[in-house]
C-alpha cells in the first residue's frame, strides 16, 4: 500500500512542467478573501504546525513574534537549498510555486507585512519558473513579492546568512542579537520562514487546522517532503504523513538495491544510525529521538553494505569544512584539522586518528559563531560510532574492502565556481 499522501505535490504532471496557475485555482481553489491575522494565527496555532526547514521551530510562534515587532514587518521566504542531500524545497519551487505563493501572501498577512522576499539560490533552475509564477499573478498578488537570487553556499539557508546574503553582503551567519524577528532586512522585523512551511499555510488557510491534523501524528501532524537518496530503486522526494515508518519509505521507492549498512538521518548535520535500528524508526522527532537522531532537513540517504562508509565520511568531512563562514577559529581551523585526519584515516594511514578526531570534536563543538561546527561534529561523531568496526580496520593500516561509490554528494567553492 502506497504511503504517498499528496496534498502539497498535488497534481503533479508527469512530464515535469509546473502546475500553472489555472490547474493550481482547479485543484486547490482561491485562497480565503479576507485573511484576517487574528484568524490565520489562530488556524496555525490549532495547527501545531512546525517549520520544516531543519529546526523544527513552531510556526504559530514563530508569527507571533514578527507580528508583535515594531515598524512594518517583511516575509522572506527561505528557498535556499544549501544541504546537498536535499531537494524538496527545489521541487515545491519549480513544480507547484503558486502554492508557495500563496503561502507568502498568508504569512504576509498573518504578520501585517506589506512586502516579502523569495530567496533561493543564484545557481537554482527554478529561478525562470518562479519568475513567470509571479507573472502570471500580476495584479492578483495582496502583497508585494519581489525575487532575491543569492550565493551558493552550505551555510546559506541559515536565517542570519540569509538575511546578510539579500542585503548584498556574505552569506555568513551571525549569533549576536537583534534576531531576525526583532531586527532583519532593513532593519524591520522579518520573517524567515521555509517554503514548505508557506506551502502548508497556504493549505491551511484554506482548510483548516483539523484538517492538516487529519494525517501525521497526533504529536507531529501533517505531511512532510523527504528526500530519500543511496541504495534505493526510486531515489527522489516524497511527500508522507508524519509517522510513517522508514522501512515502509523504502519500500515505496522501490525497495533497497543493495543490502543496508546506515542511513543517514537529517543530512550533513544529520546522525548516522545502524540500518535494523534506522528502518524500524517512524518519520518522527519523537521516534528517531530515542535512537539519538532527529528529521533536521528531512533528507535520508541508505548506505549499502559494499560502500567504504570512512571514505563518504572523509569527503562529507572536507566539504563541511571548506563551507565555514570562515569567521571563528574553531570552525576554519578545527574542522579542517578533523577532515584532514579523518582523509588519513579513510586512507589506512592513520593508527591515534580517531583518539585526536573525538578530542578535536569535543573542542570545536559549541565553540563556533554559528552552530556550522555543531552540526559537523553530529555527522563525524556518529559516524564513527556506528562504523566503530571500520574505523579499527583502517586504523590498523587495513582497508575494510568497501568501494567509495560517492553516493554521498558534495560541490566544493572551486567547483562551483568553475561552473
Amino acid at each position: 500500500m502506497s504511503v504517498s499522501v499528496p496534498r502539497l505535490l498535488l497534481g503533479l504532471h508527469t512530464d515535469g512542467t509546473p502546475v500553472s496557475l489555472s490547474e493550481h485555482l482547479h485543484l486547490h481553489g482561491p485562497l480565503p478573501a479576507r485573511l484576517d491575522p487574528g484568524t490565520l494565527l489562530a488556524d496555525v496555532e490549532g495547527s501545531t504546525l512546525r517549520g520544516r526547514g531543519g529546526g523544527g521551530f513552531p510556526t504559530a510562534v514563530k508569527l507571533r513574534a514578527v507580528a508583535s515587532g515594531r515598524g512594518r514587518t517583511i516575509v522572506l521566504a527561505n528557498g535556499v537549498e544549501g544541504e546537498p542531500l536535499s531537494g524538496k524545497d527545489r521541487v515545491l519551487l519549480r513544480y507547484v510555486p503558486h502554492l508557495v505563493l500563496d503561502g507568502v501572501e498568508v504569512a504576509a498577512h498573518a504578520v501585517g507585512a506589506d512586502r516579502a522576499i523569495v530567496a533561493l539560490s543564484e545557481a537554482a533552475g527554478e529561478l525562470p519558473v518562479l519568475q513567470k509564477a509571479l507573472h502570471d499573478r500580476a495584479g492578483s498578488n495582496r502583497v508585494e513579492i519581489t525575487i532575491a537570487a543569492v550565493p551558493e553556499a552550505f551555510v546559506a539557508g541559515e536565517e542570519t546568512a540569509l538575511i546578510n546574503a539579500v542585503g548584498g553582503g556574505p552569506p555568513r551567519p551571525t549569533a549576536t542579537p537583534p534576531r531576525p524577528f526583532e531586527r532583519g532586512i532593513d532593519g524591520r522585523p522579518t520573517l524567515v520562514q521555509n517554503v514548505e512551511t508557506l506551502a502548508q499555510l497556504g493549505l491551511i488557510a484554506r482548510h483548516g487546522a483539523a484538517w492538516f491534523r487529519e494525517v501525521g501524528t497526533h504529536e507531529e501532524p501533517g505531511t512532510a517532503l523527504v528526500t530519500l537518496s543511496g541504495a534505493v530503486r526510486l531515489p527522489g522526494v516524497y511527500e508522507v504523513p508524519l509517522g510513517t515508518l522508514l522501512r515502509d519509505l523504502v519500500a515505496e521507492a522501490g525497495g533497497e538495491t543493495q543490502p543496508p549498512r546506515a542511513v543517514l538521518v537529517g543530512g550533513y548535520f544529520g546522525t548516522w544510525l545502524d540500518a535494523d535500528t534506522a528502518l524500524a524508526c517512524e518519520l518522527s522527532d519523537a521516534s528517531l529521538g530515542v535512537a539519538g537522531a532527529m528529521l533536521g532537513a528531512r533528507a535520508l540517504a541508505v548506505l549499502p553494505e559494499r560502500s567504504c562508509a570512512l571514505a563518504e565520511v572523509a569527503r562529507v568531512s572536507r566539504f563541511l569544512a571548506d563551507e565555514s563562514a570562515g569567521q571563528c577559529g574553531p570552525c576554519v581551523h578545527g574542522l579542517d584539522a578533523i577532515a584532514r585526519a579523518i582523509a588519513s584515516l579513510a586512507q589506512g594511514r592513520s593508527f591515534d586518528g580517531e583518539l585526536r578526531i573525538r578530542r578535536w570534536l569535543d573542542q570545536v563543538e559549541g565553540r563556533g559563531g554559528c552552530h556550522h561546527p555543531d552540526g559537523a561534529a553530529r555527522f563525524i561523531r556518529s559516524a564513527l560510532d556506528v562504523f566503530a568496526g571500520e574505523v579499527a580496520l583502517h586504523t590498523r593500516g587495513k582497508r575494510c574492502g568497501g568501494k567509495d561509490l560517492h553516493l554521498l554528494p558534495v560541490r566544493h567553492r572551486q567547483e562551483r565556481r568553475a561552473a
